[in-house]
């Protein structure tokens, strides 16, 4: 690591690759570059092998069989191809299901993908969320009747981190006999995840999310009882006619690492991370009077603070006064714009407040010296942008 590298607590943007998944990756670059899907020689054979020794690693990491793995670009692709998938095939098929249930602190590739189908005869249904970021699950329950075809809530939230109840939400979808999709970008590698525990039909996740590679993803299908879809787009029938394209073995192999490792480390990360999070926000709370967590305490990874700066103070100002450490104010997908974000709003906070918000990502690589230098930075970051200090 360079010397004055900033210290970086946006684990929630990306995650750092992990050197074991680099290591394994530079291979399928230098020394079998083949497409896996041609299979008529050995080096397509060798490709073709290790793409699906990765797959069972992913399945491995949420309880899943490898062949209800389907490969994509990522999560936006997966929840797109879940969502859309889902509600074209069964309108295909003359399905009077037509109702798709979900947060209004969703990703925003969720909720756009629910709105587009709104053009195509589906009823979208936006719950808000209580103060803490918890769906009221009473309230989830009484959207749901005949008419659902889909339910789709996040597993962890990827600005506030609060752990929704999934097993209860599956519940509810099963008695209704709708289709459960969870977004688990960012839950993989951070808190336990087993489909059948959960009774998830349809579970999306990142590579970049766990100290793998961007650009690749996976779709958890279920087979029993089997989950159908309609493919975004069409090709050459590559992942069982979900996903058409050549899949990008170096990344496929980084994923199947990093899925490999964030089963057998992540709940020892999970312990680390809460021991650096905690002293971060011990020593930025002394700094800071008035400091305020957003979201449920308790129910949240170990690594997410989503935290309110007493003002009046603009986060930004606080991140400018703070070049020496990365941070955000919400969701990387939408961090140019200058509203503030959509989620903490849902939670009724003020704009004024929302404006005054951080998002801080603890990582598997974030270290106590880290925490501490972090802290301080951003409270000294504080009394500038707020002139506290003055």
């Amino acid at each position: 690591m360079r010397p004055n590298r900033p210290v970086y607590l946006d684990n929630h943007a990306t995650t750092p690759v992990d050197p074991r998944v680099l290591a394994v990756m530079r291979p399928w670059w230098e020394e079998n570059f083949a497409n896996p899907h041609s299979v008529e020689h050995a080096m397509g054979r060798e490709a073709e092998e290790a793409v699906e020794a990765a797959r069972a690693e992913i399945a491995e990491l949420i309880g899943a069989e490898a062949r209800e793995v389907v490969l994509t670009s990522g999560a936006t692709e997966s929840n797109n191809l879940a969502i859309k998938g889902a509600a074209r095939f069964a309108a295909s098929q003359g399905s009077e299901r037509r109702r798709i249930v979900t947060l209004a602190t969703e990703h925003k590739c969720v909720l756009e993908s629910i709105r587009d189908l709104a053009a195509e005869g589906f009823e979208p249904v936006v719950l808000p969320v209580a103060p803490d970021g918890l769906v009221d699950l009473d309230r989830l329950r009484g959207a749901v009747d005949d008419r659902t075809l889909l339910i789709s809530v996040m597993a962890v939230n990827n600005e506030i981190g609060v752990i929704q109840d999934l097993a209860a939400i599956g519940a509810i979808a099963r008695a209704a006999g709708a289709l459960f999709h969870t977004d688990a970008a960012q839950g993989c590698g951070r808190i336990a995840l087993d489909v059948e525990e959960i009774q998830a039909d349809l579970l999306s996740i990142s590579g970049h999310k766990i100290y793998g590679p961007k650009g690749i993803g996976a779709l958890y299908v279920r087979r029993r009882p089997r989950v159908r879809l309609a493919p975004l787009f069409s090709g050459g029938g590559q992942e069982r006619g979900f996903r058409a394209g050549t899949l990008a073995v170096p990344l496929v192999v980084g994923f199947g690492e990093a899925a490999r490792v964030a089963a057998i480390e992540g709940m020892l990360d999970a312990g680390r991370i809460a021991g650096q999070r905690d002293l971060f926000l011990q020593a930025l709370e002394a700094a800071v009077p008035g400091l305020r967590v957003n979201g449920h305490r308790e129910c949240r990874v170990a690594g997410n603070l989503n935290l309110t700066f007493p003002g009046p103070v603009d986060a930004q100002a606080i991140m400018r006064a703070s070049p020496d450490v990365c941070v955000s104010t919400g969701s990387a997908c939408s961090s140019a714009a200058v509203e503030p974000s959509y989620v903490l709003r849902a939670l009724g906070i003020p704009e004024a407040e929302a404006r005054a918000s951080l998002r801080i990502g603890i990582g598997r690589f974030t270290s106590p010296a880290d925490a501490e230098r972090a802290a301080a930075a951003l409270a000294a970051g504080w009394r500038t942008a707020s002139g506290a200090g003055e």
